[in-house]
């Protein structure tokens, strides 16, 4: 059985006993290495003024909570001032808030008191498209100087039944979003690229304005005092060179759907993945690195979004000289892991990434569970995984990423087409709909039992309230010791609050149940720390000597809500009985110690 080793650099604070330890001073560029990021979708977290739309003071006004979550920083969906086809996806001003969420004194007001509270603002930066109401694709669309190829237009192959029609498109390119990704514009007599929306023209990354202009929203963003940026749709940057008359080779197909407008229909080797984009990647750290050394503050940080290959998933941390994303996005929670999984499927998930990342001092595993594209982790995985879950990603070494609701185990909405939005869903019409839907995972905070969930107080809200938000609430989960939100709560406190060892980590199974094992300092003692999952429907019997053969007992320091074990309780650690689907934190001891409190 092979211990996994990874570094990490953890300072020595306060500890699951909850003594009062010295604190070593770190260096502060490190504040991110081990912290929770929490992903706000501002239009469902709180509504300040009754329209039915979550809102920045709404945000405001619940800063507290993220606070007492312990949240090291949380990144917003889109608030720039956008039409909203694509719910803020669409930018039409990189320099302005939408109105519905607010002012830029809004903004700053949201800075200012969540760095007050702890705690960084990190925005959604939206590089790979605008929205075809901005000004840029206005000019661009007329030719304006300067802006003539700010995007991917095409004049179109001729059409072979009649030379004087309009021409037919560039290549067999499909949207995201379904149909051809080339639009015709009749102002230009072009097409344009989107490989989302219509409404969202692909920016031309291959003219050095557009390179320019996107670092410069950058820069104005970080002046505002922003800790970093969330990267959106970073494989989708660049597309191939054209050839040398101008045009652009068909996409294999994929052989996995015979529907040509399914984005599926193809494999995207032109349109995504394509060199430069790591490098363009590599550029936009360098302008977090010059802010922050000029201006004198802490490390700015990158979240890349990036569902590509692992080989190029990890090239986007950096290459050895050049330093890229801290943060790129590691999904194989979302994508390799369901329901059905096995706890050897999750173990081989976990090492896939440790097992791929490179040598390069300083950088630090992440672990995302879901965001607002993806099912709730209660659909996902069932409602009795949502304990499990949030034990795994706050229990692996390096950063965990949380999505608005999940500490409470909000679960997906079911949505008719009749009150469907996403343009995705929109676009797939009624019968296909429910397949590519992102509406349900989007639904209001539940945020108590009064209307609305505490949400809005306005009688119409923008997607549907969970019909079980009277049971499922942050108000109800405070007020019972037994919660999803006070097991949360205590895992970031021993996420953030124990001295791990460096270098210390094994993944294990036995049976089908989970093991992992970190070490700490705790009271100037090293303990083992095990977060054992149980992912199979029957009980198990595990013996955690196999490992440490010289452990004898330990203490029940953190349960589930489903598990029958008393809280603190000793169990011999020859002989961990583990209920089906129950999961808990297991510190090992070798004499009666003090109640343990997290």
């Amino acid at each position: 059985m092979m211990i996994i080793l990874v570094v990490l650099l953890l300072g020595s604070i306060p500890s699951i006993a909850g003594s009062d330890i010295p604190i070593e001073s770190r260096n502060d560029n490190d504040w991110w290495k081990s912290g929770i990021f929490y992903q706000i979708y501002p239009r469902s977290f709180m509504d300040s003024n009754g329209d039915g739309v979550g809102d920045l003071r709404g945000i405001i006004s619940r800063l507290e909570y993220l606070s007492e979550n312990n949240i090291t920083g949380f990144w917003l969906s889109p608030i720039f001032k956008s039409p909203m086809a694509d719910f803020g996806y669409d930018i039409s001003d990189y320099y302005s808030i939408q109105p519905e969420y607010g002012t830029l004194a809004d903004f700053d007001a949201l800075r200012t008191k969540a760095n007050e509270l702890g705690m960084e603002v990190i925005l959604d930066f939206v590089p790979n498209h605008t929205s075809d109401e901005h000004e840029w694709f206005k000019k661009s669309e007329q030719r304006v100087p300067g802006f003539e190829d700010f995007y991917v237009w095409h004049r179109g192959r001729p059409n072979p039944h009649n030379s004087t029609a309009q021409p037919i498109v560039p290549c067999n390119w499909v949207s995201f979003f379904r149909g051809s990704a080339w639009q015709w514009s009749e102002t230009r007599k072009e097409y344009y690229l989107h490989q989302f929306s219509v409404k969202q023209p692909d920016l031309n990354y291959r003219n050095p304005a557009v390179v320019e202009a996107m670092k410069d929203v950058m820069r104005y963003w970080l002046g505002r005092g922003v800790g970093g940026y969330r990267i959106d749709a970073v494989p989708t940057l660049f597309e191939v060179v054209p050839d040398a008359d101008g045009n652009y080779p068909d996409e294999p197909l994929s052989g996995n759907t015979d529907d040509p407008d399914d984005p599926g229909y193809l494999v995207h080797i032109y349109t995504q993945d394509q060199n430069e984009t790591l490098d363009m990647v590599y550029q936009w750290r360098a302008v977090m690195e010059e802010f922050q050394q000029r201006i004198g503050v802490r490390e700015r940080i990158i979240m890349a979004e990036t569902y590509s290959p692992i080989d190029i998933v990890m090239k986007y941390y950096g290459n050895g000289t050049v330093p890229g994303a801290q943060i790129p996005f590691n999904f194989h929670f979302i994508t390799d892991l369901n329901r059905d999984s096995t706890a050897d499927d999750f173990k081989r998930t976990i090492t896939y990434w440790l097992d791929h990342m490179p040598a390069i001092d300083g950088i630090v595993p992440n672990w995302v569970l879901g965001n607002h594209d993806q099912h709730r982790v209660a659909s996902r995985f069932g409602e009795d995984m949502i304990d499990a879950m949030n034990m795994i990603l706050l229990s692996l070494p390096g950063v965990g990423v949380t999505y608005n609701g999940e500490e409470i185990g909000m679960d997906d909405v079911w949505i008719s087409y009749n009150d469907t939005v996403d343009p995705a869903a929109c676009n797939a019409g009624p019968d296909r709909y429910q397949y590519t839907t992102r509406d349900p995972e989007r639904t209001p905070f539940q945020w108590d039992s009064t209307k609305n969930g505490g949400f809005s107080t306005g009688d119409h809200t923008w997607l549907p309230i969970s019909p079980n938000y009277t049971q499922v609430n942050v108000r109800q989960q405070l007020a019972v010791e037994n919660s999803h939100l006070h097991v949360y709560r205590k895992l970031i406190a021993m996420k953030v609050g124990v001295d791990f060892v460096a270098n210390s980590l094994g993944i294990f199974v036995q049976e089908n149940v989970l093991i992992i094992l970190r070490h700490a300092q705790i009271n100037g003692s090293l303990k083992s720390i095990y977060t054992i999952a149980n992912i199979g429907n029957q009980q198990a019997t595990i013996n955690l000597t196999k490992y440490e053969p010289s452990l004898q007992e330990g203490i029940l320091a953190i349960l589930c809500v489903n598990s029958n074990h008393p809280k603190n309780d000793l169990v011999a650690m020859d002989n961990v009985v583990v209920e089906a689907k129950e999961s808990f934190v297991l510190v090992s001891i070798n004499f009666r110690p003090e109640v343990i409190q997290i």
